[in-house]
């Protein structure tokens, strides 16, 4: 499934004939009431067919569910997704045409060629290759003129001014705050993840020993000098440098969250071993200044500014949309 920046669906040439294959072993689940109809609904008198919805279907359960089918207590809310976005496609397409957007014809049969080229070695090729080739020049024309009608959408937004974007920064203070930092030093005895038991434990003592030897004022740099398993940096000594959160496995956070500055840690298992920590600084989040920050502000607040415009435009066509299923499923949406 091709998905546009704002989240369409568009089922490419190698998708549809995966799914002619396969869709009859997830059409229950798809749409078990719309078996019997050829369509599956109408939106402002154009016909979305049974199969368009199947297709879809079965994509996104290739896409999002492993084992390829859809627990029970997910299925309806998949279902109404793939509703929800076919409905969409219909009716910005049905817009693009409303404002005379044209597909763009030469990239489409571009793509068309090397579709051809790419399957004519298929012994089934010469079988399905018109009506793939059809249905993908559909789906390639339609795709085409929602991606110009979003450009129209976004080119007809006026540049923003200084005061939007002072704005934007004030009401999102996280996107411009640094988090929270830790300057840590540590100490690690490597362990393979698949050593034995005894491996582990051996290490474990090995690194109690040196946490005593630590806190009976040994120095943490020469220390891990003798027996750190890391190797840092020339004049790094035994510093990871500063790192945020999230940075780190989170056996080890817990306790670097409660450390005070200069302690050392006791020794915990992490993924490659065992490791002995101190914390060496702590900086508070900052918010940074807007002279620092204007030009990613700017473009931030433009992506948002172009992403609501087309959910308004999105939102405002679906809600005026006349749409009809045609099947009596429970809790169907539709007039």
């Amino acid at each position: 499934m091709i998905r546009n920046r704002f989240g369409l669906m568009w089922l490419g040439v190698a998708t549809m004939v995966l799914a002619l294959a396969t869709a009859p072993a997830v059409a229950a689940d798809a749409a078990p009431e719309a078996m019997h109809s050829p369509n599956f609904a109408v939106v402002n008198g154009q016909v979305v067919t049974t199969q368009e919805f199947e297709l879809a279907f079965a994509q996104l359960v290739r896409q999002r569910f492993y084992h390829g089918s859809v627990p029970e207590a997910e299925l309806g809310a998949a279902r109404e997704e793939v509703k929800k976005l076919l409905v969409q496609r219909v009716v910005l397409v049905q817009e693009g045409r409303r404002r005379n957007i044209q597909p763009d014809e030469k990239s489409i049969q571009e793509v068309l060629d090397g579709i051809d080229r790419r399957f004519a070695g298929n012994p089934d090729w010469p079988a399905a290759r018109d009506e793939v080739l059809r249905f993908e020049r559909e789906q390639r024309e339609e795709q085409s003129i929602v991606h110009q009608l979003q450009a129209s959408v976004i080119a007809a937004l006026p540049a923003p001014t200084e005061a939007q974007v002072r704005d934007f920064y004030q009401r999102n203070p996280d996107l411009f705050t640094e988090p929270e930092k830790y300057k840590l030093s540590i100490i690690l005895l490597r362990v393979d993840p698949s050593s034995p038991a005894t491996a582990w434990e051996g290490t474990r003592e090995e690194g109690r020993g040196i946490y005593r030897r630590l806190q009976a004022g040994a120095d943490f740099d020469e220390t891990a000098k003798l027996h750190s398993d890391l190797k840092m940096e020339e004049g790094a000594g035994s510093s990871l440098g500063y790192l945020h959160r999230g940075m780190l496995p989170q056996s080890l956070q817990d306790k670097v969250d409660k450390l005070e500055i200069g302690k050392v840690n006791e020794p915990v298992d992490a993924l490659e071993g065992v490791v002995i920590s101190r914390l060496d600084d702590k900086t508070a989040p900052r918010k940074r200044d807007f002279a620092d920050v204007s030009e990613r502000a700017r473009e931030l607040f433009v992506r948002d500014r172009e992403e609501q415009a087309w959910k308004s435009l999105v939102t405002e066509l679906v809600s005026k949309a006349n749409v009809k299923y045609l099947y009596p499923a429970q809790g169907a949406p539709g007039k």
